[in-house]
């Protein structure tokens, strides 16, 4: 059972919903990373796409550089500005702005806030079970299906520590 709020009424049906009946929710990681986010979808009952109207902080960053495999991402700002990271060049963004990440592009993005009041986005992305998400600063790849991140580094050749000599069969 689910004791999460959510729009769905008796009968199992998503009703509209106000945004900001939707719990708040934050996270950060060390004095960079942080953000608040309300999980739109996820309320709504959404199981494929994902919504969230997410608040950066002033000097905040998003998340590690990354990009997906499988997924694809879309940004759009509601309410102030901030940077967005992709590849080697930045990109400052404001009200109005739009920003598509589509799946296997092979360039990593993140956003930062440059400036001295909060940045209000939508952040819509799709919910694969199967994604792999790659972060090419840090060279973890993260693999949805397995909830594990590895190093990718450490990678094989096809055949490697595979015993390829026949044995014989009783």
């Amino acid at each position: 059972m689910n004791d999460k709020p959510t729009s769905l009424n008796a009968e199992g049906i998503s009703e509209p919903f106000a945004s900001e009946n939707v719990p708040l929710e934050e996270w950060s990681k060390g004095t960079r990373y942080g953000t608040k986010f309300r999980y739109l979808s996820g309320f709504g009952g959404a199981n494929h796409v994902g919504v969230a109207l997410e608040e950066l902080a002033p000097g905040k960053e998003s998340n590690m550089n990354h990009y997906h495999m499988l997924e694809e991402e879309q940004a759009f700002i509601l309410e102030g500005e901030m940077t967005l990271r992709l590849g080697d060049k930045t990109y400052r963004m404001k009200a109005g702005d739009h920003v598509c990440f589509p799946a296997g592009q092979k360039v990593g993005h993140s956003f930062y806030n440059h400036s001295d009041t909060p940045c209000r986005f939508i952040m819509i992305g799709e919910k694969n079970p199967n994604e792999v998400v790659v972060y090419p600063e840090t060279g973890r790849v993260g693999v949805r299906l397995l909830s594990e991140g590895y190093d990718s580094a450490a990678t094989m050749e096809y055949w490697q520590c595979a015993d390829t000599e026949q044995k014989p069969r009783s």
